[in-house]
């Protein structure tokens, strides 16, 4: 079963998050992944609008995600993330 993993946030340092993207975007074609959405622009239906960033990954699987975000790799970049940027990652099985 297929596994979508979400990051919604507001971008506080562009540079630092330009550098982000260059390191996981590499981490997650080495673990099959596929962006499906990376902060495009949306509209809002109901409620609050959400945070400024949306992006949107698929995964084969909860396995795969986990996996993927796990690895030493995304490790690596996971840091630049969190201090370029606040928001939340979560893991959706589809």
């Amino acid at each position: 079963m297929s596994a979508y993993v979400i990051y919604q946030g507001d971008v506080t340092d562009e540079t630092a998050y330009e550098e982000y993207k260059a390191l996981a975007s590499k981490t997650v074609e080495d673990h099959g992944g596929k962006y499906l959405a990376r902060g495009g622009d949306w509209t809002s239906l109901e409620g609050e609008d959400p945070a400024t960033r949306t992006v949107v990954i698929c995964f084969d699987s909860v396995k795969a995600a986990r996996e993927w975000y796990e690895s030493p790799e995304y490790q690596k970049a996971r840091p630049l993330r969190q201090a370029a940027s606040q928001g939340s990652l979560y893991i959706v099985e589809a």
